[in-house]
């Protein structure tokens, strides 16, 4: 049975595939066939934004509790 730290694992992988062939590999290689992918790799300004959510969504949650943190302990 998976654990949980193995389904992250494998979604982050997953999703640095998906993101690193939409983002980099797009130019090189012929389009996918798969619609949703066709559509992120022939977009020149919003594909960024499915990629860099992730960590700004991180950092903003890590500054939010260190700030929680300050608020606590003062």
């Amino acid at each position: 049975m998976l654990n949980t730290g193995h389904i992250i694992t494998t979604l982050t992988a997953a999703f640095f595939v998906v993101a690193s062939y939409v983002i980099l590999f797009n130019t090189f290689l012929p389009l996918s066939g798969v619609h949703a992918l066709d559509v992120l790799a022939q977009d020149t300004h919003y594909k960024y934004f499915a990629l860099f959510i992730i960590p700004m969504g991180a950092y903003f949650v890590i500054a939010n509790w260190v700030g929680w943190q300050y608020y606590q302990n003062s």
